[in-house]
């Protein structure tokens, strides 16, 4: 712990953390078990005790508490345990960034979209890439929302776009803006031709959604937003996952609020309509924290 001149604690650590220890306490954290973590790590337990009482002497705080053979996390190991794979894996992200620059060689900028941001959209999203840095390669997959997490820690994607506004705890992020919302309906159903559609119009019909309330921000997001037109929606969620928005209500007499332009879509089996109290929906990225990316911050603007 460090002090100043009167004896206070500044809440600085005398030194960094040292990584390779970092490591070995994520490993512990995990098996709740030194001899374990010290057995998967192969190396002996005897190692691991004394790499985490060097952790707790860098960190300035006690970690774990011991309960019989087992440890267990404190309020600090906790806090670093849940920062911890953020940082390491920034750290080997720029050790591989170094490498690749030693081979002259740029990977693919690689851009996972969940579902409720269309491919267009993400096409559009990076065209500020595409002016800034015209031979870099780009690819866009698509994930759902509980994937893009775990894709950016494990650093196969390099910026994750989503409906939301939160920032996870172990990731940087920023809204990139806002898209108004529209109706999609089969072009079948009463709604079509109406002409001054609001969102009240929609309080008869079952809102067709891709993940339960509270499941996702996107739904609770529609959710309120029906709320605050004076309705509770009748939800039904989506069984085909990983298509266009659009598709949701073809064939049926559900409602989709979607970002899609307004028109015709899917060869004029559905109509995409305005709302004239159109509610606006955010765009995130999402990006490991402590990593420099050109392309991404040519996205970000």
């Amino acid at each position: 712990m460090d002090v100043d001149d009167q004896g206070i604690d500044t809440g600085r650590s005398p030194s960094p953390l040292d990584l390779r220890r970092l490591a070995q306490f994520v490993a512990a954290a995990d098996h709740g078990n030194l001899t374990k973590a010290a057995r998967s790590l192969f190396m002996s337990q005897q190692a691991m005790s004394s790499a985490m009482r060097l952790l707790e002497k860098e960190v300035g705080a006690e970690l774990f508490t011991r309960q019989g053979r087992n440890v267990v996390l404190t309020a600090a190991g906790h806090k670093l345990r849940e920062g911890a794979p953020a940082l390491l894996a920034a750290t080997e992200s720029l050790s591989a960034a170094s490498r690749r620059a030693a081979q002259d060689r740029v990977p693919a900028f690689v851009v996972g979209h969940t579902p409720a941001v269309t491919s267009e959209e993400t096409f559009d999203l990076v065209a500020s890439v595409r002016e800034v840095m015209p031979e870099l390669s780009i690819t866009v997959r698509q994930l759902f929302p509980g994937e893009i997490e775990r894709a950016l820690i494990d650093r196969t994607i390099d910026v994750g776009l989503r409906r939301g506004v939160s920032t996870p705890t172990d990731l940087a992020a920023a809204v990139l803006g806002y898209d108004k919302l529209r109706l999609a309906v089969d072009t079948s159903h009463p709604l079509v031709g109406r002409k001054d559609l609001t969102l009240a119009d929609i309080a008869k019909y079952t809102l067709i959604v891709w993940a339960p309330p509270q499941h996702s921000f996107y739904t609770d997001f529609l959710v309120s937003a029906c709320r605050r037109a004076g309705f509770e929606p009748t939800l039904v969620v989506n069984p085909i996952q990983g298509t266009p928005p659009v598709t949701a209500v073809v064939g049926n007499d559900y409602v989709a609020l979607v970002t899609a332009p307004e028109g015709q879509a899917l060869g004029g089996r559905v109509s995409v309509l305005g709302l004239s109290d159109a509610p606006m929906v955010p765009i995130q990225a999402l990006w490991l924290p402590h990593t420099i990316s050109a392309a991404r911050s040519a996205l970000l603007g």
